[in-house]
């Protein structure tokens, strides 16, 4: 079993990513580009590097240590800060610029771990789990296109005594999915669109293996949590919500489902990638809107909460 991964965060003291008091742990890498994607440096597998030249102070140290020159080449564009820009046709993401950096303005977004690495980290926080109910989620990106190493980092958090969920988005093989989960104490499954054009128009793929892995694991008794991003103009119209909580219904391992309102904070990472969004013109949803989503599920007979 691989016992190394690529993880671009580890984020202590989560309160939004299944029960309790948590640690989340993001590993690189996933099927999908959401337009509203909050964690874009998790999308790609390779490690990537993140600039912020708000942060730079001209130092040079950087080019210095680039031995691509790839820092090198971007510092003489006019107007351009030392480093404060790279050169990613000759960029070998090796971290060599990141870690001569003394302001933290380069960052790089994916390191290999162990497992033992991964569960050194996780288990500082024990104390907290055992009084709040916590654990260890791994979400990403999606963590099941690793599933070998997410399989041993369940595993190894189940054998110290420590709650373990997987945040799927569920656009993976149905077998990996059934395989790995079988690990987990809980699966925290993402859904986005019940219409299957819709899902094709905003997504780029259909969502028939998704739905087709939700049942999948329903019909194992896996422990489920449904989570709905809550995207205005996309999917927070009433007959995506009723189709949503009628879907809810059928699956008899859901327990709960948890709306997450769409937010703009992933905005500034798409810069210091370098890429384009859309995330800062669009808009976040009203709270009137969020209660009205929880209320529909409610009306189902469905326990739903903001967050969680």
């Amino acid at each position: 079993m691989t016992t190394h991964g690529v993880v671009f965060d580890i984020q202590r003291f989560s309160i939004h990513d299944g029960p309790g008091i948590r640690t989340t742990v993001f590993l690189k890498g996933c099927p999908l580009r959401c337009p509203w994607c909050h964690n874009p440096e998790g999308q790609e597998r390779a490690p990537e590097l993140m600039l912020a030249p708000s942060l730079c102070i001209r130092c040079g140290a950087c080019v210095k240590a680039c031995p691509n020159r790839a820092a090198a080449e971007a510092a003489g564009a006019p107007g351009a800060k030392p480093g404060s820009h790279n050169d990613g046709s000759r960029c070998a993401r090796c971290g060599a610029c990141v870690e001569a950096c003394p302001s933290g303005a380069r960052r790089l977004a994916g390191t290999e771990m162990s497992v033992g690495a991964v569960l050194e980290v996780v288990e500082k926080d024990r104390a907290f789990y055992e009084e709040s109910g916590g654990g260890v989620t791994f979400s990403g990106g999606e963590p099941l296109l690793q599933p070998e190493f997410l399989r041993a980092c369940l595993e190894g958090a189940r054998a110290r005594g420590i709650h373990a969920a997987v945040d799927t988005c569920g656009c993976v093989p149905t077998s990996s999915l059934l395989e790995t989960t079988v690990a987990a104490d809980l699966v925290l499954f993402d859904l986005k669109l019940m219409d299957e054009a819709r899902h094709r128009e905003v997504l780029g793929v259909s969502n028939r293996l998704v739905l087709d892995n939700a049942r999948a694991l329903s019909g194992r008794g896996r422990r489920m949590w449904l989570r709905l991003p809550l995207v205005p103009g996309v999917n927070d119209d009433r007959k995506n919500l009723e189709a949503t909580a009628a879907f809810a219904r059928t699956l008899r391992a859901v327990e709960q489902v948890n709306v997450l309102p769409f937010h703009r904070t992933g905005s500034e990472k798409y810069r210091r990638l370098g890429r384009a969004t859309e995330m800062e013109t669009r808009s976040e949803p009203t709270s009137e809107r969020v209660a009205g989503a929880v209320a529909i599920f409610e009306e189902h007979g469905i326990r739903a909460k903001v967050g969680g």
